[in-house]
Formats: structure tokens, C-alpha cells, sequence
């Protein structure tokens, strides 16, 4: 078994070969031979130093050390009742640390409970219910709306499946999958459309997967390896409290040394004498209240911290939680509302504005200061069909409940808004293929049975297939090879080219998102073609400029981290222009900002001010953050 391969890239035929097993499961014989070379499908118990060693740290950390001495010293120089309370700081202080982070380790150990303990797999050509822990590499799993899933898997069949993923990449939002092979080379096993993880869950739809990885194997299983087996490493507040409990430790014993001496040999005191009053000294030196003061003022921290719904695992890790010097914060859904709703288009020669769109399944859209209605028809068409977001009216609800990505909701929204049912351009043009969009095309296209009946004339012949491609304009631009214009379609040349680039920026610097819309037509033959020749010779029809506005609270917010003297940084996956605008609104780019960088975009572009910073797509995340803060 190649568990090694690049599953995200295998055919559904080929998957069921490569992990040696068929579309009616393996055999509980054959399970359970995998279940002994695999393990169970559990996380294991991480290795904790026992309660009472770590109890005793709390006793005999450097600063505990010294109180103790201190104590003994008391004793030695007669002064009982201080040594008594000196050391009862010491066991005060210790058992209050020690039940914090007690409490806070019990919260940590939920992180198990996350994976289910039933899944439906198929044994023996049979499907069944079986405990999660038996899964193992080659089993055949059946996914439904609401199901958790299990273990790492690719999928074979899916219908309108998307899968809530929050708790591997922190995205809010239900993304689809579909069981296509993936041909991208060097792509990670998350960016994979056609992978499902354990740890999340099914949102909607339904799929049926094969297991590749199980237990510590599976994505989930690494996080919780990373989060579970941190080195334990001292915080800047205990490095610092070490730093100066050495040099009074060295202060204390050298006048008390130096008292010894000068009482002994000047004073004419005897050597006891002498030596209780140096010890005196000592005592008096070791800051007995220091141990007690910086614990109840971390536990004010981690107190008001668990007010925000914030679990702090160490009392020392407040004060670094204090020190934060930057913040690195995702855009949508985070920084603006996650309402995304369109309010302009724009074809070859005219723009045009969009009112009256909401998402209250009552009212019309308006779309004015426009010539070429078919064009812009098949604008909006061509937006709606090429999405996977639904739209739901529970009863009672006087809004529309949004499933899968508010932008593609928004085209759906407006394509109601303007007149067209979906479901009738379902039917009149059925959907036959996906290719899903992802992260390095930045495009999502369909192949459709049949034509639109107002596509335009030029367009029409029997029998014909259509193609809707949408996605970043620059990227549907180039795989464009002409343009819908005055309702005909043109070669596209350099200046058209230019022309869409200009609106395109003109747009996203108003703080739009904007989409690129392109379609082709052809004959039986575009069954047979790949993915890649689908998205190739496309006819650019225009864009569709949508906003997604920021936060009320999120001005004011960033305000005060900039009073604080911390930098929030904007991480995003949007076009600069529109993230540069974003951020003006929000107050991230100011007059204050020195040219600093305080924008960090995934996308290429060339008309940036001097307070961005843009990374090329293929940059991961920690090297986006290093270059910045570089």
C-alpha cells in the first residue's frame, strides 16, 4: 500500500488500487490484519510529568529556593514567626499556581473528544457502523450532512458536499469537495478538493471516501502532537523575575558577608553575634512579598483573560500575552462582516450600479446605465450557475440563510434580485463536470449540457455545451483569448487587455471584490477534455464588483493596539487594491504608518503604495509573516 503517493492526484479507480482495496470495503479478516499493523485510530495519551513532580516544581523553582533559605536563616537568627511566614508564601503561592494550571491542562485533555465514536464503513460489502478507533487505511466510509468525520480520506463519490474544516485552517466557513482528481503539482494535502480530514465535519451534502490515514497520521493527528508536546520553555516574565532574584541573591550574601565582617572585627561583636546580625541582613534583603505579588497579578490576568472566553495554560504566559508587540489578523469574516453583496458589474464600455440587493428573499434588484441587457443577462447567469452556494428560507425567517461561500451567495442573490430562477437555469443547462476552484488557479469552472437560450446568436448551435469560468479577473483575463463587446464577440487585444486591468483596479480600489466572469461553447468534444484545455480560448464577458463592509468595531479596535504600540497586520488572500482600500477604511494605513507594511496579500500586483507588502501565492503562511517583520 502507497500511502505515500499523492492521493489528491489518482483517479477514483486508481485510489481503490493504490490502497489495495474495492468500492465494497475490505474484509473484517483483512481489517483486522491492517488494525494490527496500523494501531487503533486514537490519538495517544501524551507523556505528562506526574502531578506530584510537577507540584514540586511550584516548590523549587530559583525564587522558591531562595524564600526557602531565607526561611531557615530566619529560624537560625531567632526570629521564628518570620521563617513561619516566609514559608508559608512559599506553600500559598505553590498550591494556587499548581490548581491554575491543573485546571487549565483538564481543558486542554477535551482536545480528544473532538474525533466521533461511531462511523459508517463498508465491510464486508456491507455497510455498517463501527467504532471510529477500528477504521484503518483502505476502508470504505460513508459521509452525511452532520457526520464528524473520522480519519484522513480521499474522496470517491460526492453530491453538493462541503465539509467545515474550522478546525484544521481556523476558516469559518463551509468549503466544497468534490471526489475530481487534483493535477496540481507541489500542493498541500489541505489546498487537496478532494481530501477530507479528521477532526471536521460535513456541512452539507453527501460523499463516499477511502481512509488513507488514521490515528497520529491524519492532519489532526499532527496538531494535536504540535499542541500536545510543546517544549516547555521559560517566559520572558520568568527570565526576567530569575535575573533579579540572582542579583539580589548576590546583593543579600555579600553585606551580609560584609556586615559579618565589619561587626566581627571592627564592632568587636563575637562571632555569634556577628553571624545572626549578617543573617539578619540576608533576611532582610530577600523580598519575601515578590513570589505572592507576581501570582495574584497574573491571576487578575488569567482571570479577565477567561472572561474572554481565553484559556491560559501557565500563569507566567500572561505577561507574554502582554508583551505582544504584532498582530497578524485574516480579513473576511474577521476585520468586515462576511456580507458580501454586489453592487456593481461592469461589461466592455459601461459600468453599471446595482441597488436593492439584500438578502430578504422579497424585492427586486435594480440595474441601471446599462445598453446590452443579454450581455449583462448572461453575465449574471454565467456567476450563478458557476457556484456551489445555497440559498435557504427557514420559516418564520424574513432573511435567506446562506450555505457555502457568502461571494458565490451574493451572485446567486443578485441573479434572483435581477429575474432569473435557479432552478430553471439548472434544468435548461445541467451541470456536467466541476473543476473545483483552488488556491494556485484561482478559478472555479463548469461544463453545462446545453447552451443558455439567450446566449447571443453569434453564440448558438445546436447541441451545443457551455462553458462558465469565474474567478480573479487577472487570471481569467489570461486564459481569455476574446471579449464579449456591443454583443459581439472581438478578439481581445492588448488594449482591451489594459482596459479590463483598468477596471479591474478601479474597482478593487474602492474596496470591491471583484470577479471575472468568461464562457466558451463547443461541441461533445469538451466531454474529453481536460480540466486545463476547459479553462483555455475563453470569452471574457465582465466583472462583478461585490463588498464585503468592515466590522463597526473594528476602527476603534485597531486604534487602541496602536495606542498600545502594536502593529495589526492584515492577512488576506484578496487583490491589494481592495485589501490597500479595506484597510484605509479600518485605519490600518494612515498617515502614521510610516511606510511600514501593514497589508500582507497573496496576490500578484504591480500598483501598490508603500505600505504594502506583497508575497507571491506560492509563499506559506510563516513565510509571509517572516518577510513582513523582516
Amino acid at each position: 500500500m502507497n500511502t505515500n503517493h499523492q492521493i489528491w492526484s489518482l483517479t477514483s479507480q486508481e485510489v481503490y488500487k493504490n490502497l489495495i482495496t474495492t468500492p465494497q470495503g475490505l474484509s473484517e479478516s483483512e481489517a483486522n490484519l491492517r488494525l494490527k499493523q496500523y494501531g487503533y485510530n486514537e490519538l495517544p495519551e501524551p507523556q505528562t510529568r506526574p502531578l506530584i513532580l510537577r507540584f514540586i516544581d511550584q516548590l523549587t523553582h530559583f525564587m522558591a529556593l531562595l524564600l526557602w533559605v531565607a526561611g531557615t536563616l530566619a529560624f537560625i537568627s531567632q526570629t521564628p514567626e518570620l521563617g513561619w511566614a516566609i514559608w508559608a508564601v512559599i506553600w500559598i503561592n505553590a498550591i494556587f499556581s499548581f490548581w491554575q494550571e491543573f485546571q487549565a491542562e483538564k481543558a486542554l485533555s477535551a482536545l480528544k473528544q473532538v474525533l466521533p465514536n461511531q462511523v459508517k464503513a463498508y465491510r464486508d460489502s456491507t455497510l455498517c457502523t463501527i467504532p471510529a478507533r477500528e477504521l484503518v487505511p483502505g476502508d470504505v466510509i460513508q459521509l452525511e450532512e452532520g457526520d464528524k468525520i473520522s480519519a484522513d480520506a480521499r474522496l470517491v463519490e460526492s453530491q453538493s458536499l462541503y465539509i467545515d474544516v474550522s478546525i484544521l485552517t481556523g476558516e469559518s466557513l463551509p468549503v466544497p469537495r468534490s471526489s475530481e482528481p487534483v493535477a496540481t503539482e507541489n500542493l498541500r494535502a489541505l489546498d487537496a478538493t478532494n481530501l477530507v480530514f479528521a477532526g471536521s465535519t460535513v456541512a452539507a451534502g453527501r460523499g463516499l471516501a477511502v481512509v488513507d490515514a488514521t490515528g497520529t497520521h491524519t492532519e489532526f493527528g499532527q496538531v494535536a502532537h504540535l499542541t500536545a508536546n510543546v517544549k516547555r520553555e521559560a517566559s520572558t516574565l520568568e527570565v526576567q523575575i530569575s535575573r533579579v532574584v540572582h542579583i539580589i541573591t548576590i546583593i543579600a550574601i555579600s553585606m551580609g558577608l560584609v556586615v559579618f565582617l565589619l561587626t566581627n572585627f571592627l564592632v568587636g561583636m563575637g562571632i555569634k553575634e556577628s553571624f545572626i546580625f549578617g543573617i539578619g541582613i540576608i533576611v532582610a534583603f530577600v523580598p519575601e512579598g515578590l513570589l505572592p505579588t507576581v501570582s495574584l497579578a497574573l491571576a487578575i490576568g488569567v482571570k479577565r483573560m477567561a472572561k474572554e472566553n481565553a484559556l491560559v495554560r501557565r500563569l507566567s504566559a500572561v505577561e507574554n500575552l502582554s508583551a505582544t508587540t504584532v498582530i497578524c489578523t485574516d480579513k473576511t469574516g474577521t476585520l468586515t462582516k462576511n456580507e458580501m453583496t454586489v453592487r456593481k458589474l461592469w461589461i466592455p464600455g459601461a459600468e453599471i450600479n446595482v441597488t436593492g440587493v439584500g438578502y430578504e428573499p422579497k424585492g427586486e434588484v435594480e440595474i441601471t446605465n446599462f445598453e446590452c441587457e443579454s450581455q449583462v443577462r448572461l453575465l449574471l447567469a454565467g456567476a450563478a450557475l458557476c457556484s456551489n452556494a445555497r440559498l435557504n428560507h427557514p420559516p418564520g425567517s424574513s432573511q435567506w440563510q446562506v450555505l457555502g461561500d457568502p461571494t458565490e451567495a451574493a451572485l446567486l442573490v443578485v441573479a434572483i434580485k435581477a429575474g432569473f430562477k435557479l432552478e430553471d437555469l439548472q434544468h435548461q443547462a445541467p451541470r456536467l463536470r466541476e473543476v473545483p476552484f483552488d488556491s494556485h488557479r484561482r478559478m472555479m469552472t463548469v461544463l453545462l449540457g446545453s447552451s443558455l437560450e439567450f446566449a447571443l446568436p453569434a453564440q448558438k448551435t445546436e447541441n451545443a455545451l457551455q462553458i462558465f469560468t469565474k474567478g480573479a479577473p487577472i487570471e481569467v483575463l489570461q486564459h481569455s483569448q476574446f471579449i464579449l463587446r456591443d454583443g459581439q464577440q472581438q478578439e481581445l487585444t492588448a488594449v482591451q487587455r489594459a482596459e479590463v486591468e483598468a477596471a479591474n483596479d478601479q474597482l478593487a480600489s474602492l474596496g470591491y471584490r471583484v470577479l471575472g466572469v468568461a464562457t466558451r461553447q463547443g461541441g461533445r468534444e469538451l466531454r474529453e477534455q481536460e480540466n486545463a484545455a476547459l479553462e483555455e480560448d475563453l470569452i471574457f464577458i465582465g466583472l462583478v464588483a461585490m463588498i464585503d463592509p468592515p466590522r463597526p468595531e473594528v476602527a476603534d479596535a485597531i486604534a487602541l493596539c496602536h495606542r498600545a504600540g502594536i502593529q495589526v497586520t492584515m492577512i488576506t488572500g484578496d487583490y491589494g487594491l481592495t485589501a490597500a482600500a479595506i484597510a484605509e477604511k479600518i485605519g490600518l494605513i494612515n498617515e502614521k504608518s510610516n511606510g511600514k507594511p501593514r497589508v500582507i496579500t497573496g496576490e500578484k500586483l504591480g500598483h501598490l503604495s508603500d505600505a504594502q507588502l506583497v508575497v507571491p501565492k506560492e509563499f506559506q503562511f510563516l513565510d509571509w509573516v517572516s518577510l513582513q517583520t523582516d
